[in-house]
């Protein structure tokens, strides 16, 4: 094993998932031949909507989340991390109360891997029952929605809602998609989006990530991933990297630093905005994405 010096910094520019997080196993775990050492650095902070949970909260204790024909929603979507937490939170609330609803007759639709390990992880028995996890995206889960929950309700001639718990900025394609007026009333979904968690600026951002830039200044090279459009104004501001207004100057020819996305949305963000093309852009926006743009960039640069 390397010692701390020799591991490659990887500063994580989100909040650390609970119970596990899935950046920090595979980033800690020495592999290839490559030793990352993960340090995560949020910035957004998530506040749990009180609004939004009594909604759910009374719709669970109601069992109004079922596969009855009087229920008010037949399945349930989640497309981010934080919605799975207040959902969890709510479950953990109703542990030991025998009317509590299993919801183990209804689907749950998640957009990907993440979002899925966080919905495996909430303790119920029998476990929930979920979908999805290969689409990777709002859209691509839509569609994968309208065939799937047609067939969970074959049976009826227009399908019950689904319930989607969101945060407070979303992006609005699965509603349109499920709902879309333009198909016949059979395949339509009509799609209830309930604010569970609103997200804001973490104030402190600047100055930890500054403290992580100057903990890991004498590393050989180190990475920033950077996870979506926010922060990305106070993460080039700390490496120093604006050069006339709010572009980025000419980058040093030795460079320490390189930049990974999560995804096109950001890195299209970070050209549009700033002028600064990243050095890597994850194919797919997982662990395992980030990790094979990385370690490819290695390979192809070292």
């Amino acid at each position: 094993m390397p010692g701390e010096d020799q591991r490659t910094p990887v500063l994580l520019l989100k909040t650390r998932s609970g119970p596990t997080d899935a950046y920090h196993e595979l980033f800690s775990t020495p592999r290839d031949g490559f030793h990352f050492e993960p340090t995560f650095v949020p910035v957004l902070q998530h506040q749990f909507e009180e609004d939004g949970l009594k909604v759910v909260r009374e719709l669970l204790q109601n069992r109004k989340i079922s596969k009855s024909h009087d229920a008010s929603f037949g399945g349930l979507i989640f497309t981010s991390q934080r919605a799975v937490e207040a959902f969890g939170k709510l479950v953990e609330e109703g542990q030991g109360d025998e009317s509590w609803p299993h919801l183990q007759n209804v689907p749950f639709y998640s957009v990907g891997p993440a979002t899925t390990r966080a919905l495996k992880a909430i303790p119920q028995s029998p476990p929930f029952q979920i979908f999805g996890e290969h689409t990777g995206n709002g859209e691509a889960l839509a569609h994968f929605m309208l065939e799937h929950y047609g067939e969970w309700y074959s049976d009826r001639p227009t399908k019950p809602p689904l319930l989607f718990l969101v945060g407070e900025q979303r992006r609005d394609i699965i509603p349109k998609t499920l709902m879309d007026p333009t198909m016949t009333a059979d395949k339509r979904i009509d799609v209830t989006e309930t604010v569970v968690y609103g997200t804001g600026v973490m104030e402190s951002f600047p100055k930890d990530f500054k403290e992580m830039l100057r903990q890991t200044s004498d590393r050989k090279v180190r990475w920033v991933v950077v996870f979506s459009p926010t922060g990305c104004d106070g993460m080039l501001r700390g490496l120093d990297l604006f050069g006339e207004g709010d572009q980025v100057g000419e980058l040093p020819k030795q460079r320490t630093t390189f930049i990974a996305t999560i995804g096109p949305t950001t890195r299209d963000y970070l050209k549009r905005t700033f002028g600064y093309e990243p050095d890597v852009c994850a194919e797919k926006p997982s662990p395992e994405g980030i990790w094979e743009g990385i370690t490819r960039f290695h390979a192809q640069s070292y």
